[in-house]
């Protein structure tokens, strides 16, 4: 299922700024990645090992060193592709997903937020194996904070979904509950699945990735729930709006993405 557009219950403050600064960045970021090649990818990648063991690891015929100190790779990693389909899927994700968490949390907070489930996702994908020496790289794992932040803020809102049958395709509409929570427990399955020893050196998807970001950002959204108030003129529903003031109309409409 790929998302293409979503029906959530409101939102108030308007142009979705941080989320298309973030797409952009990552745009820029891939287009780096074709001017400079392989060499710049691997230094700005976080690597497992250099993070354990705070070493920088040497790339061989490479002008660029890595950022120093080299934790600073588990902030430029957040904006590196492996390829086009890889930034193209991410994106997709973001654009849908990203411009009402942000309207939820507010600017700056949405920034903050994405950036704290990025390194989380990251320590999630370290910590089931410390000592690889493979590249990680991709937005996903801040991504998917955005998506479990979705999921508590928005579980009934409908989601417009390409669904795919072999080579026939169609456009429907899933609730946010149903799609995230399916895409979550494909993310945990896989995850589990990788830990196989075979396959946790073979490269490829960083599942573990995926769902600490995600626990992260619905950990994070519960939270922001249980401590804001909604404010007057606000839906009964949108519990989790915060207390902040927001110098809009608050009269509720729609929005899709």
């Amino acid at each position: 299922m790929i998302p293409i557009g979503d029906e959530p219950e409101v939102r108030q403050r308007g142009l979705p700024f941080v989320t298309y600064a973030l797409i952009a960045l990552n745009v820029i970021a891939y287009g780096l990645e074709l001017v400079y090649g392989d060499c710049f990818v691997a230094a700005f990648s976080t690597i497992p090992f250099a993070i354990t063991h705070d070493v920088s690891l040497p790339i061989q015929g490479c002008p660029y060193g890595e950022p120093s100190p080299v934790y600073l790779t588990l902030l430029t990693s957040m904006f590196l592709h492996a390829n086009l389909l890889h930034l193209a899927g991410n994106m997709v994700f973001l654009y849908v997903f990203g411009d009402n968490v942000e309207d939820r949390l507010g600017h700056v907070w949405f920034l903050l937020f994405y950036l704290f489930c990025g390194l989380v996702a990251s320590a999630a994908q370290i910590l089931v194996d410390p000592n690889s020496q493979l590249l990680n790289l991709g937005a996903s794992g801040a991504i998917a904070g955005v998506l479990g932040a979705y999921l508590v803020f928005f579980p009934s809102a409908q989601v417009r979904t390409v669904v795919f049958a072999g080579t026939y395709f169609t456009v429907t509409r899933v609730s946010a509950f149903v799609m995230l929570g399916l895409w979550f427990v494909l993310q945990l399955v896989s995850s589990l699945e990788s830990l196989n020893p075979s396959d946790v050196e073979s490269g490829g998807v960083a599942f573990f990735a995926h769902v600490g970001g995600f626990v992260a950002g619905v950990l994070i959204a519960l939270a922001v729930r249980a401590l804001t108030k909604t404010p007057a003129g606000y839906p009964a529903s949108a519990t989790s709006y915060p207390a902040w003031p927001v110098h809009r109309d608050l009269r509720a409409r729609p929005s899709a993405s």
